[in-house]
C-alpha cells in the first residue's frame, strides 16, 4: 500500500498583485499601538524611579499594589536590565532613583 500525496494549489492574494495595502496598515497599527500602550506596573515603577526626587519604597508599594519584598525584588529585576540605581537617606526615609550620566 502507498500513501497518496496530495498537492494543493498555491493561493492567490485576493488583492491581486499591486494592490497590496499591507504596509499602510501595517504603519496605522503601529501607531495605534504606541498610542494605546497599556501601563505597567513596572514602567509605574520606573517612572517614579525617573523623577529628580526619585521614590520611596512605600511609594512604589502603593503605586503598584505589590509586597514590600516584590518591590525590592523589582529593583533588582532593573539592575540586573542595566538600570543604575542610586540609593540614598532622606532624613529616616530611604530614596532609590535611576542614577543620571552614568
Amino acid at each position: 500500500m502507498t500513501k497518496e500525496t496530495t498537492i494543493k494549489p498555491k493561493r492567490r492574494n485576493a488583492r491581486g498583485p499591486g494592490r497590496s495595502n499591507a504596509a499602510e496598515g501595517q504603519a496605522a497599527l503601529s501607531e495605534e499601538a504606541s498610542a494605546a500602550k497599556r501601563e505597567t506596573k513596572i514602567g509605574k515603577v520606573l517612572a517614579l524611579l525617573k523623577r529628580d526626587e526619585g521614590a520611596t519604597l512605600d511609594e512604589m508599594v502603593e503605586a503598584t499594589g505589590w509586597q514590600k519584598h516584590t518591590t525590592r525584588a523589582a529593583l533588582t529585576g532593573l539592575r540586573k536590565k542595566g538600570h543604575v540605581i542610586a540609593r540614598d537617606k532622606r532624613g529616616e526615609k530611604t530614596r532609590y532613583r535611576i542614577a543620571k550620566g552614568v
